[in-house]
């Protein structure tokens, strides 16, 4: 249990820090809704998701309000539809999202995860269905989220499916255009992706997950800055050794209270607690910026030289605080560097301290990767295959979950804004290196094989 000094500090970071517990995520197991006929199926799942999601909301706000640590979003996250609904056509995969947001929207949880396929290796026919599906499906839902893992350490990357993954997000934004290209949003394109994310848009439930588990998403960048702020007050000369020692003991306290939350409502629900991902995962606003602790750590802005070094050094403290709080640690774990979702980050892109490739580089050292990214409307589905293709190489090449979630806007360039409300945020939007340019290479296909060091077994 908590200590008295714990206690005190954790008040303090509700306080006026913005300590929250970012998601309580509900994996529901659909496997053994399966069937060929499309209403038996679609009926199945919304009966399986709403009688066992139906108190979610009601519960994570209970406990919440108990401990007086907000729960902000209350999410869930589902088998993968590609597997599940194999049997079925681009055009009922469509009407399957629309059941899925339609319980979402029942049941009032924020998101729904798990419109995902997984073709790191090869593309099944349900796999082909679900992505040819992913524009449409994207466009006419408001809480699916969905992701596509295109690549592993141990099978390489498939270059088909990064290829028609640039080519969907393009569509996507196209058939968003008239909100900024908000669909690609809600998609993720993956390496090593894993089976028990609660953040969005990677959640989904794996198939050697549990019926039902809850899985917690922790916060706290806000809280990470203050302790350094504070320590830096009392001790300007501190190092870095020191500094890196305060982020893990503050890393172990978010932990703790966010694992308390999160087996509570567990409990409640009479659903087995799964992990906690000890992400430090920003919003974009004031005081609640990843970018913000980089100011604090003595660097003008995130993106200029250092900034890789000390995110390196953050992500590794999260992670090394977090483990030692709790034995069950799992998802992503380490430090979201989403753009338009940090305010911090967002403005170091608008003053020109931020760039794409810079951005790449500090992929390879933290959680996550090229995470809500606008681009040029005019960037081509080639150049946003070679993008992906790149993040791809850091995961694969690196043995991590690396990610890109970007976002084509319709009819702008490089320099302008794109807003997409809410926690999404808005963002300027970032050049990119041959944005309308041809990408031979791309499309070339086939399997980028896997990395010697995936023949450890």
């Amino acid at each position: 249990m908590f200590t008295h000094g714990e206690i005190l500090s954790v008040l303090e970071m509700l306080r006026s820090e913005h300590l929250d517990l970012r998601t309580v995520t509900l994996g529901i197991n659909l496997l053994d809704c399966a069937s060929d006929d499309l209403g038996r199926f679609r009926e199945r799942i919304y009966d399986r998701i709403t009688s066992t999601a139906r108190n979610l909301v009601a519960v994570c706000d209970q406990v919440g309000e108990k401990y007086g640590i907000p729960v902000v979003n209350k999410r869930i996250s589902v088998s993968p539809i590609a597997v599940v609904a194999a049997p079925f056509g681009p055009e009922e995969m469509v009407a399957i999202a629309g059941t899925l947001d339609r319980a979402a929207r029942d049941i009032n949880v924020d998101f729904l995860g798990g419109f995902s396929a997984l073709v790191e290796k090869g593309t099944a026919r349900g796999d082909r269905a679900l992505i040819d599906a992913l524009p449409e499906a994207l466009a006419s839902t408001e809480r699916v989220c969905a992701s596509v893992n295109v690549a592993t350490t141990r099978a390489g990357i498939n270059m088909d499916a990064v290829l028609l993954m640039g080519r969907q997000i393009k569509a996507a934004s196209g058939l968003t255009a008239d909100r900024d290209g908000i669909g690609c949003a809600k998609l993720g394109v993956f390496a090593n992706i894993p089976e028990d994310v609660p953040f969005m848009a990677g959640a989904y439930l794996g198939v050697g997950e549990r019926d039902e588990v809850i899985n917690v998403g922790v916060s706290g960048p806000g809280v990470v800055k203050k302790a350094i702020d504070r320590l830096l007050k009392d001790d300007p000369d501190a190092d870095l050794g020191r500094i890196t020692e305060l982020i893990k003991r503050t890393a172990y306290k978010v932990t703790r209270a966010g694992e308390l939350i999160g087996r509570e409502v567990a409990e409640v629900l009479g659903i087995p607690f799964g992990v906690v991902d000890l992400s430090l995962a920003p919003t974009p606003n004031v005081g609640d910026s990843v970018g913000e602790i980089f100011q604090s750590l003595g660097l003008r802005g995130i993106g200029v030289p250092g900034t890789t070094a000390a995110l390196a050094m953050l992500n590794d403290a999260v992670k090394k605080g977090g483990a030692f709080a709790s034995s069950h640690v799992g998802g992503l774990s380490g430090a979201f560097i989403p753009v338009s979702e940090d305010l911090n980050i967002s403005r170091s892109v608008e003053n020109g301290c931020l760039s794409l490739e810079k951005l790449e580089a500090m992929t390879s050292v933290c959680s996550v990767g090229l995470d809500m990214v606008a681009v040029p409307g005019d960037t081509t589905a080639e150049t946003l295959a070679a993008i992906i293709a790149d993040e791809m190489a850091i995961g694969v090449i690196n043995r991590k979950t690396t990610a890109a979630r970007l976002i084509p806007v319709p009819g702008k360039k490089a320099g302008e804004r794109a807003s997409f409300g809410g926690l999404l945020g808005e963002s300027v939007i970032m050049q990119v290196n041959n944005a309308a340019g041809d990408t031979p290479f791309i499309r070339r296909g086939g399997l980028i094989p896997a990395p010697i060091h995936s023949l450890t077994n």
